[in-house]
């Protein structure tokens, strides 16, 4: 075992024994004498009551018995100071929610499944610098890039692999109810014959690469991921309520169902069938993930070279950093670092958050999709930081600017990202501008900025090639083109499509006065939305149809997001 490694096991087992036991951990022999055997425990022994009261009021709308709810833990210092659920558990057999109860964290899962693999590159087993097909030859080799995919860049979001779920669900799985598996990630992103970027030229979310990671894990350790969590991690931290999912059949005490708002009142049932994990999977309780980022944020974590890694942001190809680490997302937030990530899948949602510069984890876990798990999280981090929370400052801005009738005309249409092929819509109802539902701020006739969006909108009108530019911060600059409508012939693109990517076939019917998609998996035929000529939007993506020097139609290629260029070949 390296030097490295002994360090890291050392601080999981020393950092987290105030919230895990309590009391100090005896040390293993093999830690040096200089490691502290606990963390100070310089935490309140009691949470205040008017706290406890401000945390129950954020939740309050939730303690009903009659719908799901959500968890929620507080810990200071690495000591836990409060926990409880609020909710149900179980509808169908009317079990509550405990500070016990097991959630699935979804996303969460990704910064153990990094910490893994940085872990067994401490151990000199692997490189993060790696050519990913040394581990997984299956892997196309992408040549035409001119660089390979890096471990590091699974870990990043940056290899430019396409998402496994949205393939998944263009292949014709059903979501949440089809049964997913490891192999079936690895099998269609194996028949992937492009990526959405150069790898490390853009950061764009991708789950693929922690699948891949977990399939690392396994190739190069000898054990599953959820084997090596457990004798790495989840054992010595005393997290007795975690692990990763790797088998929908499992049977686990404590268990959460996951529910989702049913049409006309009421709830339905809604939770993953995975037997894939890395990107997902993870199983645990609010007590048990403040566990985990005790370890994290314990004084001594804070300087070993794994830990500083795994909370250090990439940076693109050309030197931009994306605030991301090992799965930990790094933000400020009302001035202060946070680190943490967010997660969800099916009825689930979870969102953990560290304030390190004061000590401070929550922990916010729920059952309902109809939730906004970070912003519950905050709200309990700006009950307990209270005066030690830098004041909110709002933004000393000029009265908005109210554009002219003509000025507002000027920003409607239908616009296309000229990368990710993303259709915007830009509509006006009564005297404002929206762009999709979210309402135009202006500051001028052709500046804007839009609510929930980092940075700001600006029309440039050039004769009819109006484009819109979108400058968030810390990533490309993103340009929506105007589309300019036009009357096709829908039978003209009548007909069957093959995509080889995702051995799947989609039949297109030209009906009256609409173009619709016939696959065996959808419960009802779905209808393409016409932007352009040749360009429709489906399923939230945006096709686009190609043509050969004739003008007949031969095939389209599929984008969104996080799957650019997808490819289907018109067949007989």
């Amino acid at each position: 075992m390296s030097r490295a490694l002994v360090l890291f096991a050392a601080l999981a087992l020393l950092s987290t024994a105030p919230i895990a036991a309590q009391r100090a951990t005896p040390l293993p022999a093999t830690v040096p004498a200089t490691v502290p055997a606990t963390v100070p425990a310089t935490a309140p022994a009691t949470f205040p009551a008017p706290l406890r009261a401000g945390v129950d009021s954020v939740f309050a709308r939730f303690d009903r018995t009659d719908a799901p709810g959500c968890a929620v833990g507080i810990s200071e210092q690495g000591r836990m100071v409060y926990t409880r659920g609020y909710g149900m558990a179980d509808l169908n057999n009317r079990i509550a929610i405990a500070p016990q109860s097991i959630f699935h964290m979804a996303s969460i899962s990704k910064q153990v499944t990094a910490i893994a693999v940085a872990t067994l590159a401490a151990e000199g087993k692997l490189s993060l610098d790696d050519n990913v097909r040394k581990f997984i030859p299956e892997l196309p080799e992408y040549s035409e890039y001119g660089v390979p995919i890096t471990v590091r860049q699974l870990m990043h979001h940056t290899s430019g692999l396409r998402d496994q779920w949205n393939l998944l669900g263009y292949a014709g799985w059903r979501f949440p109810e089809d049964l997913i598996t490891e192999r079936d990630v690895l099998t269609i992103v194996t028949r992937q014959r492009a990526l959405n970027f150069r790898p490390g030229d853009e950061y764009v979310y991708s789950n693929t690469g922690f699948t891949l990671l977990a399939i690392i894990v396994q190739r190069v350790s000898g054990q599953s991921l959820a084997e090596y969590a457990q004798e790495k991690f989840f054992g010595p931290l005393g997290m007795g309520h975690t692990h990763f999912h790797n088998d929908h059949t499992m049977i686990v005490p404590g268990r959460t169902s996951a529910y989702e708002p049913r049409e006309g009142g009421g709830w339905r049932v809604s939770i993953p069938v995975f037997d894939t994990y890395g990107a997902t999977s993870l199983f645990s309780t609010p007590e048990d993930l403040l566990t985990w980022m005790a370890m994290l944020d314990s004084p001594a974590a804070k300087n070993t070279p794994l830990i500083v890694a795994a909370q250090t942001s990439a940076v693109l190809n050309d030197g931009t950093p994306t605030d991301y680490g090992f799965g930990l997302q790094l933000a400020t937030w009302r001035g202060i670092r946070a680190v943490g990530h967010g997660g969800g899948d099916a009825g689930y949602r979870a969102y953990v958050e560290r304030y390190p510069d004061f000590g401070v984890a929550v922990a916010v876990l729920c059952n309902r999709a109809d939730v906004g798990s970070a912003n519950l999280a905050r709200a309990v981090a700006a009950l307990v930081l209270g005066d030690r929370l830098p004041r909110e400052m709002v933004e000393a801005r000029a009265p908005e600017h109210r554009p002219s009738a003509a000025a507002r005309e000027a920003w409607v249409g239908v616009y296309r990202d000229t990368v990710s092929q993303a259709i915007l819509r830009v509509r006006i109802s009564g005297d404002s501008v929206f762009a999709e539902n979210r309402r135009l701020e202006f500051g001028s006739d052709t500046t804007a900025g839009r609510t929930g969006m980092v940075g700001w909108v600006s029309l440039q009108p050039r004769g009819m090639q109006s484009t819109i530019r979108v400058n968030p911060k810390g990533r490309r600059q993103v340009t929506y083109v105007r589309q300019a409508p036009a009357v096709t012939t829908l039978a003209a693109y009548a007909g069957g499509y093959y995509s080889v990517e995702l051995d799947a076939r989609y039949d297109l019917v030209a009906r009256d006065s609409s173009l619709a998609v016939v696959h065996r998996k959808l419960d009802d035929d779905a209808a393409l939305r016409p932007v352009s000529r040749d360009v429709f939007e489906l399923f939230g993506a945006t096709v686009i149809f190609q043509r050969d020097r004739r003008g007949k139609v031969t095939g389209f290629t599929l984008s969104d997001p996080r799957v650019r260029g997808v490819s289907f070949v018109r067949v007989p």
